[in-house]
């Protein structure tokens, strides 16, 4: 089984079962759905960061090109579902997003810290997600598809952790992120009924 092939990703502390996996093949139009929503929230997300912290000159250079890059996944994404025929349409979101966005502390600087690292495990995890798609979705060109998008989502966590070692000390940026992880792994031990990104 190549399930059990594929690199770990440090910071993330359980890897993801393989039900979620069997729930994510058995539902690959939903999934694409869910996939075009994250895409839009992940630019959302980038965009909101840069509006709230404008005077932080490398965060806002270094999320333009995210929010630019996410948009032009979204538009991937939703090539997809039009070649489906799966339309574009609302779709209710997994606790998972909503709960680890409850632990950011509301009192700077701790929010500029806990929003980086929060996105950061977000993108770990979607990275993650997407290389098990890619390794066991049945139709060789979304798999190809989802493969092509694996580097990217590297590269935005990346990009996340950079920053947050940019403007706080590395050693608290170790500890939350750690406390961090350990909430992002709890939130997915109990497989979500709806198949999600995230579930």
């Amino acid at each position: 089984m190549l399930f059990d092939t594929l690199p770990t990703i440090n910071v993330l502390q359980q890897p993801t079962s393989f039900a979620w996996v069997e729930q994510a093949i058995a539902n690959l139009d939903l999934i694409l759905l869910d996939h075009s929503h994250c895409e839009r929230k992940a630019a959302g997300v980038a965009l909101n960061l840069m509006f709230r912290y404008p005077s932080n000159t490398k965060l806002v250079r270094m999320l333009t090109a995210i929010a630019r890059e996410e948009l032009e996944h979204f538009e991937l994404v939703n090539q997809w579902l039009e070649r489906r025929g799966v339309p574009l349409g609302p779709l209710s979101s997994p606790p998972y997003g909503a709960n680890l966005k409850a632990q950011i502390r509301p009192q700077e600087p701790k929010r500029l810290l806990d929003s980086l690292l929060v996105s950061g495990l977000i993108e770990a995890r979607s990275h993650e997600r997407l290389g098990l798609l890619a390794t066991h979705c049945p139709d060789p060109e979304l798999s190809q598809f989802y493969r092509s998008l694996m580097a990217s989502e590297a590269r935005h966590y990346g990009i996340y952790w950079v920053l947050a070692d940019t403007y706080f000390e590395r050693s608290a940026v170790t500890q939350r992120l750690e406390e961090l992880a350990v909430v992002e792994s709890k939130i997915l031990a109990t497989l979500h009924p709806e198949p999600r990104i995230h579930s």
